[in-house]
């Protein structure tokens, strides 16, 4: 993968400075929303596939993880600002299963079980396929970070989600696959110059919590928010791709998800999230920030999509 274009001020000077420039030790501020998620994406994507035009020593690199930094905390500060729950004694699984009861918000799937049309279901999977090729690694951060009880359901989701040890299952391989079958490049970041904001920030959100320990609960409350709203959407997605025509291999990779989704909600919520508040106590809030903060984030994206709300792009909402 080649480093993306730049959007603004401060992801030029991540790219100028991955590219081999001697970075100014005072990063820039973010021109826009765009500008800003972009940079932080690419500081991200170091840690995982790296950029092909990348100088090899910039992972570590001390002036990068500063400015990394800097767009962290803004980011994470208006993450929680965001967000609010009522408070409550009940299992922390269960005060997860009623944010998603009581959420509002558009359905992606059923747009396009129901009305969308070829381009635009084309258009949400190059946006997708900035997570889906590299599906659960961000996740898999969060596994070295916890106890045994909780530890061990989280690596079997994890082992199911890489194809129980065959390449071939991977699901982000078969992603690849259902992206190729439409007629879609199936390269790991491809599509990243043309992705919204509101893409890059899910992205951006679930490698925030998984690359820190103190974050270590709000990454198991996003994957049991993900989790617990896959399986019936994957269900409507499978179904809106058959209702255009579009390849059965792309609506087989919905149709793995069906299933396998809600075996992956029951681990997640009652196995790990649960167990994990059980043994630290302390976490209860985290989880339930992260869980909210990916119904959150989901919701602004199709929003984006379907064209009920535009947002202001601005780094500071």
């Amino acid at each position: 993968m080649l480093l993306p274009t730049p959007r603004g001020a401060l992801s030029r000077w991540v790219v100028d400075a991955l590219r081999g420039d001697d970075p100014d030790t005072n990063a820039p501020e973010a021109e826009h929303r765009d500008d800003e998620q972009l940079a932080l994406w690419t500081l991200y994507e170091l840690h995982y596939r790296g950029f092909d035009d990348a100088r090899e020593d910039a992972e570590w690199d001390p002036v990068l993880l500063a400015a990394r930094a800097r767009v962290e905390r803004d980011f994470e500060a208006r993450l929680r600002a965001r967000v609010s729950w009522p408070a409550s004694d009940d299992p922390v699984s269960t005060s997860i299963e009623r944010l998603i009861e009581q959420d509002e918000s558009p359905s992606l799937a059923r747009f396009v079980q129901r009305q969308a049309t070829i381009e635009q279901v084309h258009t949400l999977l190059r946006h997708r396929s900035i997570y889906h090729l590299k599906e659960s690694d961000p996740v898999a951060w969060v596994i070295p970070r916890l106890e045994a009880r909780p530890k061990a359901p989280l690596a079997a989701l994890q082992y199911d989600e890489y194809g129980d040890g065959d390449p071939r299952r991977l699901h982000h391989e078969l992603f690849a696959r259902a992206l190729e079958a439409v007629g879609l490049r199936s390269e790991y970041g491809a599509y990243v110059d043309e992705t919204p904001w509101q893409i890059l920030e899910l992205n951006n959100a679930m490698s925030l919590f998984g690359l820190h320990r103190r974050l270590r609960a709000a990454a198991i409350g996003h994957l049991a928010a993900f989790e617990a709203t896959s399986s019936l959407p994957s269900r409507a997605m499978a179904r809106g791709l058959r209702r255009l025509g579009l390849s059965e291999e792309a609506a087989a990779y919905y149709d793995e998800h069906v299933e396998a989704d809600a075996v992956h909600e029951q681990l997640a919520l009652r196995l790990i999230a649960d167990v994990l508040v059980n043994e630290e106590p302390d976490q209860r809030d985290q989880v339930i920030f992260g869980a909210a903060t990916c119904l959150d984030l989901e919701a602004r994206y199709a929003r984006h999509m379907i064209g009920e709300q535009e947002e202001r792009d601005d780094p500071a909402a």
